[in-house]
Formats: structure tokens, C-alpha cells, sequence
């Protein structure tokens, strides 16, 4: 049974959504972060997120194609930028507050995680189970709330990180540098978390010319998505030492 705050926590989110659960416990799964799920023995987000990852790409692609994007290449860039952890985070904070209604420990990192943009996708699961498998109720009620502000989440987002050093490094150096980073991967096969490490900027030659022995991002559900946290750390450093 769920306590009191709990249910206020869950009735109120789905007012902030305009829908209704016929089963609550899903979205009350899908608000729990695995660490608390773990520590209470509750269900938790994991399972949501593994069915809406596939629901809310499917959605995402279908309005792309709508939009008349036949160019595979651009329809591609285009849906790995709207797909990416760090704008879907900026979405569940900017458009859905999800912060304020999860269920989590004190010391888990909203921040410097993907747990909002994992809960973002765990809700996407949950309702099209609750819909009887409804992609256009997922669609009304989750992405089209923030579809029509993706422009400029994504001008907003690192993941042009990436492009801004090198351009950055092309003005200082003269030359177009290439930008290597290690890799560390953590988590079961089905939910590989990966950090970029150690970077080094080499000369068309090959040769370091720069190397961050000391910079580590956090954990992402990708490795460019670590390339993107770490080229914004790499930027940073560099600027200030000019």
C-alpha cells in the first residue's frame, strides 16, 4: 500500500499530465529509481524504460517522417539529437518538473545522471501498457507536450560540444586536430552505461599535442554522449588557459 505523500505524488503527476492510470503502480514503477527499488524491494523504473526507449523512439521517428525528412542521413542526425539523454533530461526537467515527483534516496545525482531521462522513458512504457499498447495516447500525452520546443532545447545541448572544440582548436592550432578518448563501460549488457576518460588531442601526425590525464565524465547510455560531457570539460580547461 502506498503511502499517503506517495499517492498525492502520483495523483498529481498524472493532473500535470492530463492522464489518467488505470493501474497506478506502473507509473509508480516508473517514478522509483532502481537504487531505491533495490533497497525497499519495490519495482522500480528498469523494465519501463527498456519497453519505452523502443516506444518513444518509434513515436519520435514516425513525426520526423511526417515532417517530410527523406533524407536518411539528416533523418538520422535528426533523431540521434531528439534522442539523446542529455536533452531528455532537459525535457523532464523543463516541461514535466520530474524531479519533484520521483521516488529516489537523498544521494542519488539528478544532475550528473540519466535518471530523468530514464524515468522520462520508463513513463513512456508505462502508459502504452496502461493504453493497451496506445502509441497515440503516449504521443498526446508525452511528446507532443515537448516536440514543439526541441529546436531550441537542442541548440541549448552539448551535443554539439564536440563540434565547438574543434572548431575552437582549429582557430588556435592552425590545423584540424583529431580528439581521442579511452572508454569505461559498467552495468549488465542490456544497460551498458559508458564514460569517456583520459582525452588527448593529436596532430594530423598523430602526435599528442594535449593530454588530460585527470578529466572522467559520468556514466552515459552512450559513448558519444560521454565525448559530448567531456569535449564541454576540455573546452573549459582550455579557455581558461588562454
Amino acid at each position: 500500500m502506498m503511502k499517503e505523500s506517495e499517492v498525492d505524488k502520483i495523483l498529481c503527476f498524472q493532473e500535470w499530465i492530463g492522464y489518467e492510470f488505470h493501474d497506478d503502480k506502473l507509473l509508480k514503477a516508473a517514478l522509483t529509481t532502481p537504487k531505491l527499488g533495490n533497497i525497499m524491494s519495490l519495482p522500480h523504473y528498469e523494465p519501463l524504460e527498456f519497453l519505452g526507449d523502443p516506444v518513444l523512439k518509434l513515436i519520435l521517428s514516425l513525426k520526423l517522417y511526417e515532417e517530410n525528412f527523406r533524407d536518411p542521413g539528416e533523418l538520422t542526425k535528426k533523431k540521434q539529437q531528439i534522442e539523446n539523454d542529455k536533452i531528455l533530461s532537459k525535457v523532464a526537467r523543463s516541461c514535466f518538473q520530474l524531479q519533484d515527483f520521483i521516488f529516489t534516496t537523498p544521494d542519488e545525482d539528478l544532475e550528473n545522471s540519466t535518471i530523468l531521462a530514464d524515468i522520462l522513458e520508463a513513463i513512456c512504457g508505462a502508459i502504452f501498457l496502461d493504453s493497451n499498447y496506445n502509441l497515440r495516447i503516449v504521443e498526446e500525452k508525452i511528446v507532443n507536450k515537448f516536440y514543439n520546443t526541441l529546436h531550441k532545447v537542442i541548440k541549448e545541448s552539448p551535443i554539439f560540444n564536440k563540434n565547438i572544440l574543434l572548431e575552437y582548436l582549429q582557430k588556435i592550432l592552425r590545423f584540424t586536430p583529431r580528439i581521442e578518448f579511452e572508454f569505461e563501460k559498467t552495468g549488465p549488457d542490456h544497460a551498458l552505461r559508458w564514460r569517456a576518460k583520459h582525452p588527448r588531442i593529436l596532430d594530423p601526425e598523430g602526435n599528442v599535442i594535449k593530454y588530460f590525464p585527470n578529466l572522467i565524465s559520468p556514466y552515459f547510455k552512450s559513448k558519444k554522449e560521454a565525448e559530448f560531457d567531456l569535449s564541454s570539460k576540455i573546452l573549459e580547461l582550455l579557455k581558461k588557459e588562454s
